[in-house]
């Protein structure tokens, strides 16, 4: 290929993709916790087992500046949203959309980064498919709560390991947990993970935590 190729078919491969309205996906900010396990991309859809890993998805765009929504469930817990880096005064919370959840969300995909929803136990494939046009072309990331067709990662909680309780007293301090992440038919990653450790923050279970976090919670 000439040089005076390569700028011709950039051009052309950006008009195709604006065309089909869809945006090459563009590497989003993701939780250092996550690193070597996921890297969020701009469109997609990732699923999840646990409210924990939902927050886990969002922190990271959110510490880096995008809004985001929870759509169909009051599970979030703030102060541990907080704490793993999710800002509150950009998250917006609809817990009953009721039937409409499918219009609230394709709503919130216009106008936020990341959307988490508490998938119906049955989503019609045309409805994933209005979901995955519209991220598409918003560059906008859905993270379902529940199983959702054509995923692009599967991330869900192994070998939960809760620290703090002793012969029957004391209190739940932390969490380790393996998180797996399947990505299609290609073998699974896996990383031990504190979600959340005593101080309430996500972070891989070999990495030392500053001396600020080192606060009990009671």
């Amino acid at each position: 290929m000439s040089p005076s190729a390569a700028p011709t078919l950039s051009e052309l491969r950006e008009r195709v993709q604006q065309m089909q309205g869809r945006p090459a996906a563009q590497p989003v900010a993701t939780h250092p916790a996550l690193s070597g396990l996921l890297q969020l991309q701009a469109g997609s859809t990732y699923s999840v087992d646990s409210m924990s890993l939902a927050v886990a998805l969002m922190a990271g765009p959110s510490a880096d500046g995008a809004w985001c929504g929870v759509v169909g469930t009051a599970e979030l817990g703030l102060e541990a949203a907080a704490a793993a880096g999710v800002e509150l005064r950009r998250t917006i919370l609809v817990p009953d959309p009721g039937d409409a959840w499918l219009e609230v969300t394709a709503a919130l995909i216009d106008v936020l980064g990341v959307v988490v929803l508490r998938a119906p136990s049955f989503v019609a494939a045309k409805d994933v498919s209005r979901i995955s046009a519209r991220l598409r072309q918003r560059g906008g990331i859905l993270v379902a709560y529940g199983d959702w067709p054509r995923s692009e990662a599967r991330l869900s909680m192994r070998d939960v390991e809760w620290v703090g309780v002793g012969r029957g007293h004391g209190h739940l301090q932390a969490r380790r947990v393996t998180v797996e992440v399947q990505r299609g038919t290609a073998p699974a990653r896996r990383g031990r993970l504190w979600l959340p450790d005593a101080s309430q923050v996500i972070r891989r279970v070999e990495d030392t935590p500053s001396p600020t976090r080192l606060r009990s919670v009671s």
